[in-house]
This record gives structure tokens, sequence and C-alpha cells, in this order.
């Protein structure tokens, strides 16, 4: 199994900026994709950016330009950069990992327990 410790949310206001951490330990061979995702209270689940162990990155059109996603790919970790918070950027942050899926097509992914990112305006 492949265990997530996200770190870094909290409280920041409009305009400011916060870095969020993700560390994978476990059985972390294998992992070939780790990102973000964020989840606002009555809304589904949602990419916000994925940085894959060749380096190649993607975001959400909405935080383009205003986050940045990165990691060591040795060690399993990733990292956002979050920068001109709004509002709307209000959610919980959930790491996620991924592997290549199983021979049957069956998807291997990882979730952390979520971290709380809250912006005021």
């Amino acid at each position: 199994q492949v265990q997530l410790v996200e770190s870094g949310g909290g409280l920041v206001q409009a305009g400011g900026s916060l870095r969020l951490s993700c560390a994978a330990s476990g059985n972390i061979f294998r992992i070939n994709a780790m990102g973000w995702y964020r989840q606002a209270p009555g809304k589904q689940r949602e990419l916000v950016a994925t940085i894959l162990s060749g380096g190649n990155t993607d975001y959400a059109d909405s935080v383009e330009g205003r986050f940045t996603i990165s990691g060591d790919n040795a060690k399993k970790t990733v990292y956002l950069q979050m920068n001109s918070l709004k509002p709307e950027d209000t959610a919980v942050y959930y790491c996620n990992a991924k592997k290549p899926p199983f021979a049957s097509g069956r998807l291997r992914e990882y979730w952390g327990q979520g971290t709380q990112v809250t912006v005021s305006s």
C-alpha cells in the first residue's frame, strides 16, 4: 500500500500564498504520477494539477498561471505552490498518486487524508 501525508493548508487572505506538501511512503515502487485534487462543499472533487515522473505537468484552467506543481521523483514527494489565491480556491485539497493500472484495467491510485485551504475575501 501507499500512504500519502499532506501538510501546509491553512487560512489565508485573498491574494496571499500557500504551499502544500505531500510525501508518499510504503510501497512507492512504480508510482508514475502524483497530483493534487480539491473538493469544495457541495461540489465534486476536481483535478488541480498533476506531475508525471518524467516531469510533465498539467493544470486546471482555473489555476493555470497561479499555481505551480513540482516534485522530487526519487523521494515521491510533490508540492503545490499556490499564489494569488482567491476565495473560490477554498476547498479540501487531496494528494493523489497513481501507478500503472492492473492488467485487468483496474486503476491503482491512492489518496491522502486531505488538508483544508480557506481563502478569505
